[in-house]
């Protein structure tokens, strides 16, 4: 395998972060393209070099040899069937399946987080977290309903471990942004939720992201709505 992966500035690109931390947690080797972001105009020179690479002119981007996968979970479900003796996936089929489901909802739902609890990694954004707990009440059942979903399987049968299912797997890669969105906002969570939010932090290839992340020392401002400098 020559997997190389395309992806943004490891500060704020939250779909870029879930196939990198994978394929760093179960140690598959992969060559890194970071394209940094400056616009998604299609003459910006962002746009213009991954549209050279795929027609998607998106990131994250596989390549394996002549293959171009776009998206974080086809990426991420490519690798799983590539090496499956690694256990991306749960072994189990029902945990499998769940976990299957809550990838899907982290994929296509929490809107209101995703608008207004952008990640930076970078910054520690208390006041702002509490101002949008307050003027936002999507972003607040959101919260809820997620620290209720994560707390019942970590407390549950399925998860015999630090992880959602017991060891990592993919579905803890996805919902690793999540995390530092929560952490960096400083929301208040479930005993339950916080100390996996800390047993996420500390984890193999996520703190590395975020290791990377805090040597960037940029500042886009598209992808910065709470301040005007670093």
């Amino acid at each position: 395998m020559n997997y190389t992966l395309y992806i943004g500035n490891k500060n704020y690109s939250t779909w870029s972060m879930r196939p990198w931390v994978v394929l760093k947690y179960f140690d598959i080797p992969f060559n890194e393209k970071l394209i940094k972001f400056d616009s998604f105009a299609d003459d910006s020179l962002f746009k213009r070099t991954m549209l050279s690479v795929s027609k998607y002119g998106t990131v994250p981007i596989l390549i394996d040899d002549d293959l171009v996968i776009s998206d974080s979970l086809a990426i991420c479900e490519y690798l799983a069937e590539k090496h499956n003796d690694l256990a991306l996936w749960p072994t189990d089929s029902k945990k499998r399946a769940i976990a299957r489901s809550l990838v899907a909802k982290m994929h296509s739902g929490f809107q209101a987080i995703r608008n207004y609890l952008p990640m930076n990694i970078e910054a520690e954004l208390p006041e702002i977290g509490q101002i949008i707990l307050r003027d936002h009440q999507g972003v607040k059942n959101e919260i809820m309903f997620l620290d209720e979903l994560l707390s019942s399987l970590l407390t549950s049968k399925n998860s015999d471990g630090d992880y959602l299912f017991g060891n990592f797997s993919i579905a803890d890669g996805f919902y690793a942004p999540l995390c530092l969105r929560l952490k960096n906002y400083h929301i208040a969570t479930s005993s339950v939720l916080s100390d996996y939010i800390d047993t996420i932090c500390n984890t193999k290839g996520v703190k590395d992201w975020i290791a990377d992340a805090l040597q960037e020392e940029s500042f886009v401002a598209m992808d910065e709505p709470y301040r005007i400098h670093r």
